[in-house]
């Protein structure tokens, strides 16, 4: 790879977060949190990118396997990104490819431990596409049998590999009102968060379809906060950012790997409505594609650092902001409680 020309006020924000999370965690709270390699306390979550892929298979529910890749050709794609992020300080990822969409927990093991980034998987089932890559048990079972498969890998670890998720992962299709099978993945995270504190993050796009999530979830009595609105920088009306966060949710702007000014203007107008606090960002990129020629291309994890870092300073952000956008706000979104 090519190395980066860093702007000394990129290398600054990056010294001035990694400093801050050696920091913190001399002051530990009770919270934790479980990466693929085991529970840790919260406070040594760190620096965090709350949304990224090592690895996606859409190839469909009815024929995803392991079979399909080879993990030692993933590791040789995958590693140098992780590599080249940890040196800008990053400590946590949180992988977030669903069951029935190539989730390899073991494969995650292994690139954390060659890595020492800590890697983050997840619980849930994945309801967009119209279903593609829905199990079809997913179509039949309740909402209690679905949860009740997802706190049972919670509490013994996903299938036979006893890694255990750090959220749970589900997605529906943007229509109003909200297909029946999709209200019933929301239901059935919303009774795995009862059980196990695990947080809900939904990819979803429009507030139109997130508000119908977050109303499922209130009449089960569950605070808005348990919810991240994944991909909200596709709604068009800023002010229904501030809706949201008025609720309480967590609001996703997830796709900086791919485009980055749209993201300095809803950046700014989060700092300037005072809800920078309730604001997650990642890249969603990578990733590996089983099936194209050396798993096809992949996109790195860099932008924020590389691109919206600099941009952002230029107009008044602070260490304190990314601070917050970087470490606090994951801490504060993903903590699970002893």
């Amino acid at each position: 790879m090519k190395p980066f020309g860093f702007s000394i006020s990129v290398l600054l924000i990056i010294g001035l977060l990694s400093f801050s999370c050696q920091e913190k965690v001399s002051h530990e709270s009770n919270g934790f949190f479980n990466s693929v390699s085991g529970s840790h306390s919260i406070d040594s979550l760190g620096l965090t990118l709350i949304h990224e892929h090592m690895l996606v298979d859409f190839i469909g529910a009815d024929s995803v396997s392991e079979d399909r890749y080879n993990r030692d050709s993933v590791v040789q794609k995958v590693l140098p990104y992780l590599l080249e992020v940890r040196k800008l300080g990053v400590k946590t990822i949180f992988d977030c490819t669903p069951s029935y969409l190539g989730k390899d927990p073991e494969l995650l093991k292994i690139l954390s431990e060659k890595s020492g980034i800590q890697l983050v998987t997840n619980t849930g089932y994945y309801g967009a596409v119209d279903g593609k890559y829905l199990p079809k048990h997913a179509f039949s079972e309740s909402a209690e049998e679905l949860a009740a498969r997802w706190i049972d890998e919670f509490e013994n670890g996903i299938s036979s590999t006893g890694i255990k998720p750090g959220f749970i992962k589900i997605s529906v299709n943007a229509e109003e009102p909200l297909r029946d099978v999709d209200s019933k993945l929301v239901r059935a995270a919303g009774i795995t968060f009862q059980k196990t504190g695990l947080q809900i993050v939904s990819h979803t796009g429009p507030w139109f379809a997130a508000s119908q999530e977050v109303a499922v979830l209130q009449e089960m009595g569950i605070d808005p906060s348990a919810f991240v609105w994944v991909h909200a920088q596709n709604e068009p009306d800023f002010e229904n950012f501030k809706k949201a966060a008025e609720l309480g949710v967590w609001i996703s702007w997830d796709g900086i790997g791919w485009e980055v000014d749209s993201y300095v203007d809803r950046l700014l107008f989060a700092k300037e409505n005072d809800f920078l606090d309730q604001v997650l960002i990642s890249h969603d990129a990578g990733w590996y594609k089983p099936g194209e020629a050396n798993g096809g291309d992949f996109q790195p994890f860099t932008a924020i650092f590389t691109d919206l870092v600099p941009k952002l300073d230029a107009k008044g952000f602070t260490k304190q902001d990314w601070e917050t956008l970087l470490i606090d706000n994951p801490k504060q979104a993903f903590g699970l409680s002893n």
